[in-house]
């Protein structure tokens, strides 16, 4: 009563009623009547929780998510952050037992690059404490996040090839986020309840979907999975930490936006963290409450409910309306007793060699056995997803006459075994064949499960439709006995191959089934390795990890030039105002100020930040806003060859405090020889009126 009495009341805070909603109607009875009697003593767990900047180049750097060449970023709206929980077992003398690590990342996605990186880190740190078995690293898949940090090439075609500084900003934000978790251990509960969403995603591949049989259409009426799972966080009572899954693509900002930006999960992360608890995330001290809104199996998932791509500047309240929604349901589960966890932590990674995988009957749903076969990108794939963001011109998704009859003319005549596992995938490219000469994809990948209490997480490097994922779940909940909503998939978690569809999808050739890049029997070949990783964890049984994907650091390529030299404009000094603020506003209104600024790439303001928003108090000014909050942009723009403006807006809130304001700007230039020095400008005051 005291829990759900003091969830209620941070509701009100952020006027939102108490939802009366109940959970969703497919859990099966004798779930509902654990949930009331699991009551374990409190503190049954150490949890700590961690928060960092993981924000890389803003830009001239290709966003990444929507395979365009023309995306280059110029400039920010919303910092991107990592979110880090680390859960132990607690011992009968209070120590730390078995341990997971689950990561959360405004990241597009995570790359091999990256999870090695960051094991590597860890291990420096921690000697075996956190390893590649105990560490789950997902991203939320923004399509408005810099690329450039994957070791395979396919992914950094659209950045003019790897970036150093953004690559090292992903890892040393999940490296800082797992730190301060780990420092963050303390005895806490663990409330895991669910709800339903159904206006915050719909089916893109409804025709794909449809093929699907009888029971898994049943079980997904409308073709979209509304589950919203919530793993809150309490010590003594009081919530410090929450972890929402819900499947819905990142895809709310469009393609035509330039600034980088954490999308719909992000805005409801923060949302509930700084708008609604309150957090500074400057203060160098932990948020009091820090909240993850993770994936599921988000790959035929569209937040734009209309089916079609957003236009910009429309996207950016598309974006804020899908945060808002997501981050109701998941608060609106405060207020329920939901199921107190208990029992162990464990889990389990195998490296699988996806290329080169025998499917047993059991799991191929024909009676035969089958094999998955080297990558190959279908013509469908190059197509895009018509309802978020169309890629390629002449590719379509469905049929594509001229791959289709290439593919069975002459690749399948060629090769039997391409054939018997891609078709009827009309390959656009073999890619794995250009493996041979250089890596552009991945073959060998982390399948990974983790238990906590009952809570059971698929980790697949990939985007699973909702079909699929309900076929991985079912395969892991008959196995460890659990109830099929105790079992979600992580998706984007420790690498990245595309996706995952069912093989009645794929015979559809949507962008997804195109996407599937191991070919028919990708899943069932999931599900067989699912199904490993399950017997292990229920019997305790240790298991080898398999052959590990090459560390391909060396030597990444990359074609982006450097930035050689900033000079401000003729007559100018670095941290001028070009255009100065007008002399009052009032709540609503937009606030608009361009500097003579530099390449905000000489240094990236990790964990800070390069403008503020400063209110007049007693002789003082304090910051109100930054470049991480909602209300602010940050734009770049290069003025002639060196020069550069950079154009600062603050949308006053309506919460905003009369008085005296200005807006300061923070850069660093790049003077023909040595390191970036730092400079400032500020406007003149402004004043907000009541």
């Amino acid at each position: 009563m005291l829990r759900a009495g003091a969830a209620l009341a941070g509701l009100g805070l952020a006027g939102l009623p108490p939802s009366t909603a109940s959970a969703t109607g497919r859990t099966p009875a004798d779930a509902v009547a654990r949930e009331s009697a699991d009551t374990p003593e409190a503190g049954s767990y150490l949890v700590g929780r961690g928060i960092a900047d993981a924000t890389g180049e803003v830009a001239e750097v290709g966003l990444m998510g929507y395979g365009r060449t023309d995306q280059q970023a110029e400039g920010l709206h919303t910092r991107l952050r990592a979110r880090a929980f680390v859960i132990a077992d607690r011992t009968p003398d209070g120590g730390a037992g078995e341990r997971v690590a689950l990561v959360v990342v405004d990241s597009p996605m995570i790359f091999s690059s990256v999870h090695q990186a960051v094991l590597r880190g860890l291990a420096e740190r921690y000697g075996g404490l956190y390893t590649a078995r105990n560490t789950m690293i997902t991203a939320t898949h923004t399509h408005a996040g810099p690329g450039g940090y994957s070791h395979h090439l396919l992914y950094n075609l659209t950045t003019l090839g790897f970036h150093a500084k953004t690559f090292d900003a992903v890892v040393r934000g999940i490296l800082e986020a797992v730190g301060r978790a780990h420092a963050d251990l303390a005895p806490a509960d663990l409330v895991l309840t669910r709800g339903e969403l159904r206006d915050a995603s719909v089916n893109r591949s409804r025709a794909a979907f449809d093929r699907n049989p009888a029971d898994v259409r049943a079980y997904f009426p409308d073709a979209i999975d509304p589950l919203t799972t919530l793993l809150r966080i309490e010590r003594q009572g009081r919530l410090v930490g929450a972890v929402n899954w819900f499947a819905t693509h990142c895809t709310s900002m469009s393609g035509d936006n330039r600034l980088v930006s954490a999308d719909n999960k992000g805005y409801a992360a923060y949302h509930w963290e700084r708008e609604v608890a309150g957090a500074d995330y400057l203060a160098g001290t932990a948020p009091d409450v820090i909240t993850a809104f993770a994936q599921t199996n988000a790959g035929d998932m569209s937040p734009n409910l209309d089916l079609a791509p957003p236009t910009t500047p429309e996207d950016f309240e598309r974006t804020r309306e899908l945060g808002l929604r997501q981050y109701r349901a998941a608060a609106g589960q405060l207020g329920r007793p939901g199921a107190r966890l208990a029992g162990g932590v464990d889990s389990r990674l195998v490296y699988v060699d996806l290329s080169d995988v025998t499917v047993e009957p059991e799991f191929t749903g024909d009676g035969r056995t089958h094999r998955t076969a080297k990558p190959a990108v279908g013509a469908a794939m190059a197509a895009g997803s018509t309802e978020d963001g169309p890629a390629f011109p002449g590719f379509a998704e469905g049929e594509n006459p001229l791959w289709d009859a290439v593919s069975h003319s002459v690749v399948y005549t060629v090769s039997p075994e391409l054939r018997d596992a891609h078709a009827p995938k009309a390959i656009a490219v073999p890619i794995g064949e250009m493996n041979r000469v250089y890596p552009w994809v991945q073959e060998i990948v982390p399948v990974q499960l983790v238990r906590i209490g009952r809570l059971h997480l698929i980790g697949i490097p990939g985007e699973v439709t909702i079909a699929a994922g309900l076929r991985l779940r079912r395969t892991v909940a008959g196995i460890v006995g659990t109830g099929l909503e105790d079992v979600l998939v992580a998706g984007y978690a420790n690498a990245y191959f595309h996706y995952v569809t069912t093989p009645e999808e794929y015979d559809a050739q949507h962008y997804e089934g195109g996407s599937t890049l191991f070919g028919r029997w990708q899943l069932p070949a999931l599900q067989q390795v699912s199904a490993r990783l399950a017997r292990a964890l229920r019997d305790g049984q240790p298991l080898p990890t398999g052959p590990e994907p090459p560390d391909l650091s060396a030597a990444p390529l990359s074609f982006q030039p450097p930035i050689v030299l900033d000079a401000p404009q003729l007559g100018r000094s670095f941290g001028d105002v070009l255009t100065q603020p007008r002399e009052s506003y009032r709540a609503g209104e937009r606030v608009v100020a361009v500097f003579a600024g530099a390449h905000p790439g000489n240094d990236l303001h990790r964990g800070g930040t390069y403008l503020r928003v400063e209110r007049a108090e007693g002789g003082t000014w304090r910051t109100v806003a930054d470049d991480g909050d909602w209300s602010t942009t940050f734009r770049w723009q290069r003025d002639g060859i060196a020069a550069s403006k950079v154009t600062v807006t603050w949308d006053v809130p309506a919460t905003a405090t009369p008085g005296s304001y200005r807006i300061r700007y923070d850069g660093d230039a790049k003077p023909p020889v040595g390191a970036p020095r730092s400079f400032s400008g500020t406007t003149r005051a402004f004043t907000v009126l009541g």
